[in-house]
């Protein structure tokens, strides 16, 4: 069998991408395995909202840390990765959050007024009730971030799709897929709604729960405004709890989605097939109510397959079995470079951080 490159990484999201990268940071040989266009599962679209605010201190502390990766490569790499327009955040549990914050040190949030508000987000309805900005927070350039890892990965990347994985008697981790078979010191999964069935092969059951996911890209009306913060709205004032939104580059769109899945069945197919194009008709509501500055017609959607963990929709974890790692989680976007670097570092046979482990529940409110 051809040697095989020290690591191997499954999946080229947004995850997969950060490990490869950081153990390339690390000088480590390593081959990522994705089966689609890199980007195009779970992290597709053009942003995700950066934001610090979290009910978990660690969960906190770890988005904090992972800005600074974010702007450490963005440097390196020469592109914008993270809008500095911010994230403002609105509803009752804002103060909450923002006592956390305080806590944990480090973050540049605040409360804020209507006026300010109006300013930082002048496409959305009068509003004068609890609202938050996070300064370190804003839109990821999801499509930059994922064509700027790509491409420093180059030959790295392998398009083919693996079907099994298998610990062997040399200690090392047999990576089957449909073109190759080879064997990694370690192997890193980041496959989304994939990671589970690989987890079960080698005697793993992770308690990921699928379910899938609509969000629309609203047109701003009249001129692109200078500033278009991140949202996240939980106020309940506009018809709906738990809106996010995040402006596209060039702040032209904003792309609106509401915080809930469709439920999957056990063989992955929808339990209501109509509740996807419910889901988009509340959106477009929601939009034409609380963003009176978009179009409520929108002009892209984004369908894609959410995975989370039972204690959080904003939690994580990695379980390890004999050199491989499966990663899980939700809102994964915004801890990807963190995650990627602790990743590699564990790949590269340091002990992996404490807080990861699915017993210490990363991401329950505390």
């Amino acid at each position: 069998m051809p040697r095989a490159p020290q690591v191997g990484v499954i999946g080229a999201g947004i995850v997969g991408l950060s490990v490869a990268y950081a153990l390339v940071e690390q000088e480590a040989e390593v081959r990522v395995y994705e089966s689609g266009v890199p980007g195009n599962g779970q992290s597709g679209g053009d942003s995700r909202i950066f934001r610090h605010a979290h009910d978990d201190p660690r969960l906190v502390a770890f988005a904090r840390d992972s800005r600074s990766v974010w702007n450490e490569w963005a440097e390196r790499l020469g592109v914008e990765l993270v809008s500095g327009d911010g994230a403002v955040a609105l509803g009752p549990a804002v103060e909450d959050r923002l006592r956390t914050l305080e806590q944990v040190g480090g973050v540049g949030a605040r409360m804020i007024d209507s006026s300010e508000l109006a300013e930082l987000l002048p496409a959305l309805a009068g509003y004068s009730g609890p609202a938050m900005l996070d300064e370190g927070g804003g839109a990821i350039r999801a499509r930059a971030a994922i064509e700027a890892l790509a491409g420093e990965l180059g030959g790295s990347l392998q398009a083919d799709e693996v079907i099994s994985l298998r610990p062997t008697a040399q200690g090392t981790v047999e990576v089957r897929a449909g073109g190759t078979t080879c064997e990694h010191e370690r192997v890193v999964v980041c496959a989304g709604r994939g990671t589970a069935s690989l987890a079960r092969g080698v005697g793993l059951s992770l308690p990921v729960r699928l379910g899938a996911h609509v969000r629309g890209t609203y047109r701003v009306r009249g001129e692109a405004p200078a500033s278009l913060a991140c949202l996240q709205d939980s106020s309940g004032d506009f018809g709906e709890v738990g809106t996010y939104a995040a402006p596209s580059p060039g702040n032209r769109s904003y792309g609106v989605g509401l915080s809930h899945t469709v439920e999957v069945q056990e063989d992955g197919s929808l339990v209501d097939v109509d509740a996807l194009a419910s889901l988009d008709e509340r959106a477009s509501a929601y939009v034409a109510r609380a963003l009176p500055g978009l179009d409520p017609e929108p002009v892209e959607h984004r369908h894609c397959w959410v995975t989370d963990v039972p204690w959080s929709t904003d939690g994580m974890a990695v379980w390890e079995a004999e050199g491989i790692y499966f990663v899980a989680g939700h809102n994964l976007f915004k801890q990807a470079p963190g995650l990627g670097r602790a990743l590699a570092r564990a790949a590269l046979g340091e002990e992996l951080a404490s807080e990861l482990r699915p017993e210490a529940k990363l991401g329950e409110a505390q």
